[in-house]
């Protein structure tokens, strides 16, 4: 067992410090250029691996955390807090941000209703024609001879 973790650890210390090497952008790296630091890694795997760790790329400062600021600076930003990325969904949708809720801060069940009952005529409209157009299918259908019957199919077959 001593034999195999002495193979894998540094194994695995050495393709760890390769993909960090060549992910890390070309501004974090310190003192040698990205491709040096990958051949030092790949021809000297424990000492390259711990020589990149150590000294290869820059460490976050104060507290250890990157991009410490919420969306500040060049970090990833999520998208709930990406106002750029908002305003791009009510562009797509024809709004220009979120709905503006009653004047009072809430939505009313009268605005409900009355929203309800002018989108009403147009659903009924939307679903008779496809009533009409369910009938038709399945009126040709059974023209044909192949569609499906009013009777269940026998309890055993």
């Amino acid at each position: 067992m001593p034999r195999v973790l002495m193979i894998l650890v540094p194994l695995a210390l050495t393709i760890y410090a390769f993909i960090d090497c060549i992910t890390t952008d070309e501004r974090d790296v310190r003192y040698l250029p990205k491709p040096i630091w990958a051949i030092l890694v790949l021809l000297f795997p424990v000492v390259g691996s711990l020589s990149w760790q150590i000294v290869g790329r820059k460490r976050a400062v104060d507290g250890g955390s990157r991009g410490g600021v919420r969306g500040g600076g060049d970090g990833w930003v999520a998208p709930d807090d990406n106002p750029e990325f908002l305003k791009s969904l009510g562009k797509n949708t024809g709004q220009d941000g979120p709905e503006e809720p009653a004047q009072d801060g809430r939505d009313t069940p009268e605005d409900a209703e009355d929203a309800s009952t002018a989108e009403a005529p147009k659903d009924e409209e939307l679903l008779r024609s496809w009533e009409a157009d369910l009938r038709r299918r399945e009126e040709e259908l059974r023209r044909e001879g192949e569609g499906p019957e009013d009777t269940p199919p026998a309890a055993g077959a």
